[in-house]
């Protein structure tokens, strides 16, 4: 390692090398490290293996959540001990995903961890492009292509998961972090009490009451469901990778179970804890919707009926974009700021009409009035604010 490298960087090379010695009982050399940019409160590395004696891959990644340095950054959930329940939660997510198959693993193989350091060794996915990078001036049809098979890995991912919730309790029992709630949950429960008064502050307007009953039922696919399985929870289009295995997730800081229909609706509603906007139309929708059904209706038959998956759907989309207004219609700076620097990053107010845009459509398609009028409701206000 050269001497100009960052503090931050060299310290987690050396805690890596002293976690792979130790589990290898022969020192362990990585060189050449690469800061690959961490979501501000983490510090994620790519180094070579130099001295390799029990068959380590040839490059590694790392990933460290270093105690807060008073650095000023300011994301979603911020306190110290959140960031400490956060990596147990990401360390719990990795052991349980890479005890997966190997074509069934949704990301990277977690090879080394240590819970004091809140290290993460983890394998190199290569040179896998972002999602947001893939679909920045992508052309139409590679835009729609990768956008589907985003729709496939995600059920791949379900139906691998399915009844083994046990197994993940049971090691987030021994990480001490099974009382404690994942982050999302408590966002998208917030939402439900807050968005009909930020809507009645904002715009005058008032919530239907078959809206919040929808709103509310919608809330508990985020701890309950019929359709459980696991979920990264805070999916991202810079934290999904794009590669010549496909489609793979990282980032599982709040990775959990909770109703599979969140996660399609999350990516069908262009991602509602971040700003990014995804070239999606109704027919894009429906098409992504289809190919991650394909993948899980052998798990669930119920979904086989378009009745059933609809109603599901619409209730996951309605609980993401009043998610999404929760977070990004109040104007709070330091939130927006935390997102801003995301690829596909765009101003609060289009990403969120576009957000409502979609649910709006997507309700009307499906004969559920209330919930279009609610959705145009809130459109109309929002081209106000874009106009003014």
């Amino acid at each position: 390692m050269t001497a100009t490298l960052a503090d931050p960087v060299s310290e987690v090379v050396h805690a890596a090398e002293a976690l792979l010695t130790r589990r290898t009982g022969a020192p362990v050399t990585l060189t050449d490290p690469v800061d690959l940019g961490g979501s501000g409160r983490s510090v994620v590395v790519r180094v070579r293996v130099a001295a390799n004696p029990f068959s380590l891959p040839r490059t590694l990644v790392l990933k460290q959540v270093p105690p807060s340095r008073g650095s000023g950054h300011v994301d979603f959930h911020g306190s110290e001990t959140d960031e400490q329940v956060a990596f147990l939660r990401e360390a719990v997510s990795y052991q349980f995903a890479t005890a997966l198959a190997k074509d069934h693993r949704p990301g990277a193989e977690l090879l080394a961890y240590d819970f004091d350091a809140r290290l993460l060794v983890l394998s190199d996915l290569g040179d896998a492009t972002t999602l947001a990078a893939v679909l920045r001036g992508s052309d139409p049809e590679t835009a729609n292509n990768t956008l589907m098979a985003l729709a496939q890995a995600l059920g791949r991912m379900h139906a691998a998961t399915v009844g083994r919730e046990e197994d993940f309790a049971a090691l987030l029992r021994r990480a001490d972090v099974a009382r404690v709630a994942d982050a999302v949950s408590q966002q998208a429960i917030d939402a439900v009490r807050g968005v009909p008064e930020l809507l009645a502050a904002d715009f005058g307007l008032t919530v239907p009451d078959s809206v919040r009953d929808r709103a509310e039922r919608a809330s508990k696919l985020f701890t309950g469901g019929r359709f459980r399985a696991f979920s990264p929870s805070d999916l991202c289009p810079d934290n999904i990778v794009v590669g010549d295995d496909g489609v793979q997730f990282l980032d599982y800081e709040w990775g959990g179970f909770r109703d599979a229909t969140l996660d399609i609706a999350y990516a069908l509603s262009s991602f509602p804890l971040c700003l990014c906007s995804v070239p999606l139309s109704a027919e894009r929708v429906r098409a992504m919707a289809e190919a991650w059904r394909a993948e899980v209706v052998g798990m669930w038959p119920q979904l086989a009926y378009d009745e059933v998956l609809e109603e599901r759907l619409l209730d996951a989309l309605l609980a993401c974009v009043w998610l999404s207004t929760h977070l990004f219609l109040p104007e709070d700076h330091a939130r927006i700021a935390s997102v801003r620097g995301h690829g596909l990053s765009v101003p609060r107010i289009p990403a969120l009409r576009a957000r409502w845009s979609l649910l709006a459509e997507f309700a009307a398609e499906t004969g559920h009035d209330d919930v279009a009028a609610h959705a145009r409701d809130v459109l109309a206000h929002l081209d106000d604010r874009l106009a003014g």
